[in-house]
């Protein structure tokens, strides 16, 4: 079995999701007691925020190839971004990086194709709102992705960074 290597979520508490997500999809598939191995390399997320803050996707793609870089040395032989927004500079890390990075924009737009569904929303970071990187790679397939309007999208981002990230699920922004 070869050895994953990830690039942690946005915040802590999605990388714990895909780790343990990880973890029972692998027990479905194999019932044998044995666990995947991976490895996880859990970034600054400010350094991040910071680079698409100020539009400096040279630097994000800098920032991030340079973590990339580290997952095989730590025995990575393939890898992912557990987060969709970095995803935005996903084409130039993985042309750089020295194993095989899994999309998880070309995951998702498989699964979808797979349930032949045609028109989905689309809800995440503003970044990833208001990039073109889901609608790319959806338009080709001939599926449509909705995003909200602005006001809604800065909404969406103040409520994801605000309690999504550190793992506050609050049951009025659940009603809202």
């Amino acid at each position: 079995m070869k050895t994953l290597g990830m690039i942690g979520g946005v915040g802590p508490e999605s990388t714990i999701d895909y780790y343990k997500n990880i973890i029972a999809m692998y027990r479905e598939r194999k019932p044998d007691g044995h666990y995947p191995q991976f490895v996880v390399n859990s970034i600054d997320l400010q350094k991040g925020i910071n680079f698409l803050e100020a539009n400096d996707l040279a630097g994000m793609t800098e920032f991030l190839s340079k973590e990339i870089g580290k997952l095989p040395r730590a025995g990575a032989e393939f890898g992912i971004i557990a987060a969709n927004t970095p995803h935005i500079v996903f084409d130039e890390v993985n042309a750089k990086s020295p194993i095989p990075f899994i999309s998880i924009v070309e995951a998702s737009c498989d699964y979808v194709k797979v349930r032949n569904l045609k028109r989905l929303a689309l809800f995440g970071t503003r970044y990833t709102m208001q990039a073109d990187f889901y609608q790319r790679v959806f338009r080709r397939e001939g599926i449509e992705l909705v995003v909200p309007e602005a006001k809604d999208q800065d909404y969406i981002h103040e409520k994801y960074f605000a309690e999504l990230v550190p793992g506050k699920f609050l049951p009025e922004t659940r009603i809202e």
